[in-house]
């Protein structure tokens, strides 16, 4: 199993490019890229952390995966139509099966979630609830 995370101890190895929107920084609370406990404390899983976007880009996520085998991802985090958008059109172009947990995921705005899950993800893999991806596990 792979964990990933997004971090950065300063910002400084985040992107920042010239754009038309506002991009503040945010002061983030400590401990905001922690784990839960109950994924924290999962043996043998190997942790990757992210500082772009994607999840692919600048880690070696698709090698840690492939070298244990994994052809399917299941993804949801804080930024449906950022973070995680930009990581399941990465998995889609890598070949990966993807499964996408809408209501483990947000975005600042509902319309944005709601497009993405309407509209980009179920072209690049399954949309399931949370229930549905637990019950699927037993």
């Amino acid at each position: 199993m792979a964990l990933l995370r997004v971090s950065s101890t300063d910002g400084k190895d985040m992107p920042k490019p010239k754009t038309d929107s506002n991009t503040n920084s945010m002061q983030l609370p400590k401990g905001w890229d922690s784990f839960v406990p109950e994924l924290a404390n999962i043996k043998n899983a190997h942790t990757i952390t992210k500082r772009q976007w994607g999840a692919f880009y600048g880690t070696d996520l698709d090698l840690q995966l492939r070298r244990r085998g994994i052809d399917t991802i299941v993804l949801c985090g804080i930024s449906t139509g950022i973070g995680v958008d930009t990581t399941a059109r990465e998995a889609y172009q890598h070949g990966y099966n993807q499964i996408f947990v809408e209501d483990a995921m947000t975005a600042s705005m509902k319309e944005e979630h709601d497009y993405v899950c309407r509209y980009i993800f179920p072209r690049i893999g399954q949309v399931r609830t949370s229930e549905e991806v637990v019950s699927s596990l037993g």
